[in-house]
């Protein structure tokens, strides 16, 4: 089977189309802006322990929403279990290196998807980028 590279796009698509439509705050709006497109920076730095960890800290409603929306992505494309809920981060604790290290790289990938169609979805969404 050939490889399609719709795999991670459609998903990350249909994920920020989906936050996008459902959120109708500006503040909210400018929020997940903000967040997809620093995703990829984010993780490249700290890592996706990191990241879920920063889920729960998240004060800003609109960035959490761009985060949980993320691990919804990447637990379906990777098919690991228990990355978008609650368990998330002891499933990342619990991965062997190579698999988290994977998993990171996937991530990586995401992020960029992310960061590609949050320009295209809001770019009438203007501030805090």
């Amino acid at each position: 089977m050939a490889f399609d590279p719709r795999t991670m796009a459609q998903p990350v698509y249909e994920a920020l189309n989906e936050l996008r439509q459902k959120t109708g705050d500006d503040t909210q709006l400018r929020e997940q802006k903000s967040q997809a497109v620093e995703l990829y920076t984010y993780l490249a730095t700290w890592g996706l322990m990191r990241l879920k960890a920063e889920e729960a800290a998240l004060s800003q409603e609109g960035k959490k929403k761009v985060v949980k929306a993320f691990f919804r992505v990447l637990e379906e494309i990777a098919h690991v279990k228990n990355l978008a809920n609650a368990k998330g981060l002891d499933t990342l604790k619990d991965l062997d290196t190579e698999s988290y290290l994977g998993l990171t790289g996937l991530g990586l990938q995401i992020a960029r998807e992310f960061s590609f169609w949050t320009t295209a979805l809001y770019a009438d969404i203007k501030g805090e980028e």
